[in-house]
């Protein structure tokens, strides 16, 4: 038995990956049969990494600008860095390794077996989640990671650098083409198939992936590809759309607290003028009453003007990223059923071309396939020399 390996790049959605969201392409009756290994909360994995080394940088700057007060945030909002990687892999596909099949159940066996050496293999690369799916079309694992090195002498003695973290493993790099990363997935890729030998499978070694797939398959992949992408979006839109929700929420509250703040100053007895006791001078009434009174109601005035100018801003302000987030929103789910509509037919097609190849055997149909290209290129070229 021959079978591709994959290894790709993943977007990083924890959410999808822990199931906490589902996209369409998942069969959750069928969740129950994932593996997942762990699923730390990253801004904690980073406390466990860095704090030391944050806490010795912090005392050496003479400049309080120059301390950093969250590790994690400065790496996210970084140009040069990302707070993770995510990386992807999979043994053949839908038709040969489906995940509800026997072949299925192989895969899962070999990916689990895999990831079990996984950290030991790459102590530079600090797993933080790790889900092996069985819901999908085929079985494959997602692990993410922080990239960390240590004995640093520019910043932090221990930073986040995915290029230092895989160079400490061995992997140094060459040309565009050969990166650090290429060097350490191939090696993977390479620990991968060890493990498949085991179980009598072979590594089927292509150029690329899309290569050895049909036109119709690698449109079909591409598409799915997309949709994932798509709904993995909407789900980053969604938890904005909730979390200005809740702000319009604590705005309204603070209409709320103004209104009662109006009501104590119109009702409140230590916001009114007592009557003056005994035989109290107009003088000591205006020094020791009123005018005490005036200054606190003068400085609680400013206080509650000031809070409801900036509400009164923050709530405009809202309320135009809210309006245009529901209408991202909005389009990407009618780009997504688009595309789902697409996959579909594609399917359709690719079972079309699936009873053809059988019909009329794979070569004879792949020689009717380039006459054709061929036929229709030397149309255009003949269009072009009019």
């Amino acid at each position: 038995m021959q079978r591709t390996i994959s290894a790709m790049v993943g977007k990083g959605s924890v959410n999808h990956n822990s199931r906490k969201f589902k996209a369409e392409n998942v069969d959750g009756e069928r969740s129950y049969l994932n593996i997942d290994y762990c699923n730390k909360n990253i801004k904690d994995v980073y406390h466990e990494l860095f704090d030391e080394a944050l806490q010795k940088y912090n005392a050496k700057q003479t400049r309080n600008d120059r301390k950093i007060n969250d590790y994690y945030d400065k790496i996210a909002n970084s140009k040069q860095e990302k707070p993770f990687h995510e990386l992807i892999l999979q043994i053949g596909d839908r038709d040969n390794m489906s995940a509800e099949s026997e072949n299925g159940e192989l895969a899962k066996q070999i990916l689990d077996e895999y990831f079990s050496g996984f950290q030991e293999r790459n102590p530079h690369l600090k797993v933080f989640s790790a889900h092996l799916h069985m819901d999908e079309a085929t079985p494959h694992l997602h692990i993410d990671f922080v990239p960390f090195t240590t004995g640093s002498k520019r910043g932090l003695e221990t930073r986040v650098s995915l290029k230092q973290a895989l160079s400490s493993q061995g992997f140094k790099g060459g040309s565009r083409g050969d990166t650090e990363w290429s060097q350490w997935a191939q090696s993977e890729k390479e620990q991968l198939a060890a493990g498949m030998e085991r179980y009598g499978v072979e590594w089927e070694q292509k150029g690329t992936h899309e290569k050895h797939l049909s036109v119709l398959d690698y449109k079909k992949q591409e598409r799915e590809k997309e949709v994932e992408l798509l709904s993995t979006q909407i789900e980053q839109k969604q938890f904005e759309y909730d979390a200005l929700s809740k702000q319009i929420e604590n705005y309204n509250e603070g209409i709320e607290a103004l209104s009662s703040l109006e009501m104590e100053l119109n009702t409140g007895d230590k916001y009114l003028l007592p009557e003056p006791q005994g035989f109290m001078t107009a003088k000591a009434y205006k020094n020791k009453i009123a005018e005490p009174l005036v200054e606190k109601l003068k400085s609680m005035l400013k206080s509650t003007l000031a809070k409801a100018f900036e509400a009164w801003d923050n709530y405009y302000r809202l309320n135009m990223k809210y309006g245009r987030l529901y209408q991202e929103n909005r389009n990407l789910e009618k780009v997504n059923e688009k595309l789902s509509e697409e996959n579909t037919q594609l399917r359709s097609e690719n079972k079309d071309y699936r009873l053809l190849q059988k019909a009329f055997g794979r070569s004879q149909l792949n020689e009717l396939v380039e006459r054709a290209k061929a036929e229709r290129k030397e149309k255009r070229d003949r269009d072009w020399s009019r």
